[in-house]
């Protein structure tokens, strides 16, 4: 049985990757800063186990590494995020939200793969997968704003390409992934893109990975972005 790691599931994409990954048969490592916020994690059929992590504790991310460092992790999908305001122009910044953003959105998918590296090398398909967003591609910005969420997927970009090439020796594939403007909570219903539908391409890309696709950035539908 594979088992998958993913981060943010207390609701929206990281939610719905629990339950497709538990519908299919596989163990799910289930993290979420509040887990108890929602019962629906809790209610999801299939062999899922329930962690609380902040994913921005150093000490509380090195801990819980301790605690599962038998577990090979065939999938460690980092999609804790922080979407912010998307209102805020120039003039308008809120720096110290800025900063919480970059501690979530980039440095710790970083932590949480460096800490979880030997967990991953014990695995067959040794496969990390970040969700990124189309608005971290400075090639394909056409509208200003949005600073803190801009930069944090683009710096997020940043160290995914480092990491696949870092990691290819190793066999580890590194996929910065968009799922696009899906119909979650915060989105609303006005969305185009269904939930289910966009984890489901993601998954595919992630089943799909190799050697080639690694250091990608791809929406949902594996289209490739520019940087």
């Amino acid at each position: 049985m594979p088992t998958v790691l993913i981060t943010g599931t207390s609701r929206g994409i990281g939610l719905e990757f629990v339950k497709q990954y538990a519908a299919e048969g596989w163990k799910v490592i289930a993290v979420a800063r509040n887990p108890g916020s929602d019962d629906r994690l809790g209610e999801v059929s299939g062999e899922v186990s329930i962690h609380l992590l902040d994913v921005t504790d150093a000490a509380a991310v090195a801990s819980f590494s301790e605690t599962i460092k038998d577990q090979p992790i065939d999938v460690l999908i980092n999609n804790a995020g922080i979407n912010g305001n998307r209102m805020k122009k120039f003039g308008n910044t809120d720096y110290e939200a800025w900063e919480d953003m970059l501690r979530v959105n980039t440095l710790a998918p970083l932590r949480m793969t460096e800490a979880l590296i030997s967990n991953i090398l014990q695995s067959n398909m040794r496969t990390v997968a970040c969700i990124s967003s189309v608005i971290g591609s400075i090639g394909r910005t056409s509208t200003g704003g949005r600073y803190d969420y801009r930069s944090s997927k683009a710096a997020l970009n940043a160290v995914i390409a480092s990491m696949a090439l870092d990691l290819a020796e190793q066999d580890v594939k590194v996929l910065a992934l968009h799922p696009g403007w899906v119909q979650t909570e915060r989105n609303g219903p006005e969305a185009p893109i269904p939930l289910d539908v966009s984890i489901a391409g993601m998954r595919k890309l992630i089943d799909d990975a190799t050697a080639e696709t690694s250091g990608k950035y791809l929406n949902f539908r594996g289209e490739e972005y520019d940087w």
